[in-house]
């Protein structure tokens, strides 16, 4: 098997792509090993300077601390991810074991309605994700999770990329903030 690595915006995360299903259930991001029954993740994040993984349909991306260097991590997340499928495993993540039941107001509808079909895959080509946290008195909260956590760019993105789409297609949308 051959595992694709694409550079993302942010320095300290990588999008490795192993062209076999990762997430069953959609984007999942997983910060402590300790949060996880998954052999793959908790090896992963068992890696000194490794501070989460995050996985999406058909790649996962690995954020690291400043401290360590990707040549010294890169061959071994790769390996692991090569183990973990060559023993038959089909998907990294196939069920969660507790989902949220949300009710949303129609105007919040809408905003999730943008994030997931306009912005959301557009976050995922750069190894990303954003998730819809709650809209109050005009002011859309979201967290940004796998590559644009911790991004240099992702201020610029929510501001003029995320922002301006919400305002245009949802006008009780004023501004977007990270949380």
């Amino acid at each position: 098997m051959f595992v694709q690595v694409e550079n993302t915006p942010n320095p300290n995360s990588l999008k490795f792509l192993p062209g076999k299903k990762v997430s069953k259930i959609g984007p999942i991001e997983i910060l402590d090993k300790k949060d996880t029954s998954n052999e793959l993740a908790k090896e992963i994040l068992s890696l000194n300077g490794v501070r989460g993984i995050f996985l999406y349909e058909d790649f996962l991306s690995v954020n690291k601390t400043n401290n360590v260097e990707w040549s010294d991590i890169k061959h071994i997340i790769i390996s692991y991810i090569n183990d973990f499928y060559s023993k038959g495993n089909e998907y990294v993540i196939s069920e969660i074991n507790s989902k949220k039941e949300i009710n949303l107001s129609e105007i919040e509808k809408k905003i999730v309605h943008v994030l997931e079909t306009k912005v959301r895959p557009a976050v995922a080509k750069d190894g990303g994700d954003i998730q819809f946290i709650s809209f109050n008195n005009g002011v859309v909260k979201v967290a940004l999770k796998g590559s644009c956590s911790g991004c240099p760019s992702s201020v610029m993105t929510l501001k003029q990329g995320v922002q301006n789409l919400l305002c245009h297609y949802v006008k009780e949308v004023k501004s977007v903030e990270a949380s």
